[in-house]
């Protein structure tokens, strides 16, 4: 068995005899041979017919052939090597007489158009999503930040997978401590497949076991601008569109790029609607429980007759029935997600009206309660980040047990203990609920008011004011 076929057995027993591994002996110069292998699920076989027939018509010439073809390199052949290159996409030729590896980058990309992503619409402003490609979202990054302070540094993820993934940073802007830790926590990672990007959101939380998110994930490359730019880090992979911003605060997630795009005032109330449905998406139901078990007195008259007529009617406490109407909430939600969409938002919107109907006609219910619920629905959904929706839905349902234990006096008990929690949580070791604790009353109007840009501005850094004097405005989308 000469050379070249040992070559061609250790390199197929190399790729476990996989389908798609393509490989097979060719023709060289001077009567040798060469060996051609890719993988056909990552290169377009009509491609490299191309470029072989480029390099064949200039083999037998001075010029080399590597001058107009696709050839990236020559090496040394290595097996491990070789695996890596064709793993990454790239197609090999092997020249066994000489030792020499030829790389050639002809890839067969199969990308979807960087179309708005289906959770974070806005009204005005750009329409571009990330997709599941890197290259292309750093083209859709580079072409908004036109400057090589924009540092992208790259790193793989899994033994076994070997995944692709780059964290991104805009030099002189974001603080060495910030960077230094997501770099040790990066560098910490050990596994052998990575499959999910919850898996790396994992490594980037402070406390994974907080119902807070401490990460923010974002579909938008103008969203990401926004966040480089204040001096944050990024985290993408090849493998999903999400992007996954740090450090951040509470207040990060009620905030969208429609407050940039929209007028000073508009992007203002709008700001401080979704702060207000915080307390109502979280509280409302918890109130309710209260009032009806422990402090009806509260009540104006004339309501408070209306209200004991119907809760009069429910056979069992205010908590149960909150808890039937928001697992059903949850339950016709989740079946709306998980079916097609044509048929999700007919399961949802008929749903929600037959059974809204029929659970009050039959007594189980009272008509109050489905409005209170109904209400707290919306306000959650007011929320531009899905993480922190969850969130939220999650919350209420303690503050529901204590209203019913201990009516006023636990929702209090509730709020401390969900302040003492917000003031402890750090997000990469930076604190969570700045600018409010710790106070900065220069930064603290902006989490409520959108500042416009009408004077000269100094581009704010993450969590800290910065240390120029002149007039600041602005913040994160």
């Amino acid at each position: 068995m000469d050379k070249v076929e040992l070559m061609m057995k250790s390199m197929q027993k190399a790729f476990y005899h996989s389908s798609d591994f393509t490989i097979r002996q060719i023709d060289w110069r001077n009567r040798s041979s060469a060996i051609l292998c890719f993988y056909a699920s990552l290169v377009d076989a009509k491609e490299v017919q191309k470029i072989l027939d480029t390099i064949y018509a200039r083999l037998d010439t001075d010029k080399p052939f590597w001058s107009e073809t696709l050839v990236s390199t020559i090496e040394h052949f290595s097996l491990p090597q070789a695996v890596e290159r064709i793993c990454k996409g790239e197609t090999l030729i092997v020249l066994p007489d000489t030792g020499e590896m030829l790389s050639l980058t002809i890839l067969n990309k199969v990308n979807r158009n960087p179309d708005e992503p289906n959770n974070e619409h806005i009204l005005r402003g750009s329409h571009e999503g990330l997709i599941e490609n890197l290259d292309t979202n750093l083209a859709l990054l580079r072409k908004r930040i036109n400057n090589p302070a924009l540092v992208v540094k790259s790193f793989r993820l899994g033994k076994e997978t070997n995944t692709r993934a780059y964290y991104l940073y805009m030099d002189g802007v974001i603080k060495p401590e910030t960077l230094q830790e997501l770099e040790k926590r990066l560098h910490a990672i050990n596994i052998d497949y990575f499959y999910s990007i919850g898996q790396l959101n994992d490594v980037l939380e402070d406390s994974v076991l907080s119902p807070f998110p401490q990460v923010l994930n974002t579909e938008r490359p103008d969203r990401v601008v926004a966040n480089l730019v204040e001096g944050k880090v990024v985290v993408m992979t090849d493998t999903t569109p999400t992007a996954l911003i740090a450090p951040v605060t509470f207040f990060s997630y009620y905030q969208s790029p429609d407050d940039y795009n929209a007028r000073v005032l508009v992007g203002s109330f709008y700001r401080m609607v979704r702060l207000l449905s915080f307390i109502s998406a979280v509280f409302l139901p918890a109130f309710y429980i209260a009032v009806i078990s422990f402090h009806f007195e509260i009540l104006p008259l004339e309501l408070s007759n209306q209200v004991k007529g119907d809760v009069n009617q429910i056979p069992y406490r205010p908590l149960i029935e909150a808890l039937i109407l928001e697992i059903i909430m949850e339950l016709i939600r989740e079946s709306s997600i998980r079916l097609p969409q044509s048929v999700g938002q007919t399961i949802g919107i008929v749903g929600g009206l037959v059974i809204g109907d029929a659970i009050v006609s039959a007594g189980l219910v009272s008509n109050l309660m489905v409005i209170v619920v109904a209400l707290t629905a919306i306000s959650s959904y007011v929320v531009p980040s899905m993480e922190l929706n969850t969130t939220i839905r999650l919350l209420r349902f303690p503050f529901m047990v204590l209203a019913s234990l201990f009516g006023f006096f636990g929702i209090v008990i509730g709020v401390v203990i969900l302040l003492i929690h917000l003031i402890n949580l750090s997000s990469l070791k930076q604190p969570y609920f700045a600018p409010i604790i710790p106070f900065q009353p220069k930064e603290a109007y902006k989490v409520f008011i959108r500042s416009p840009y009408i004077k000269p501005t100094v581009q704010v850094t993450s969590f800290s004011p910065p240390k120029d004097d002149r007039v600041k405005n602005g913040d994160t989308p």
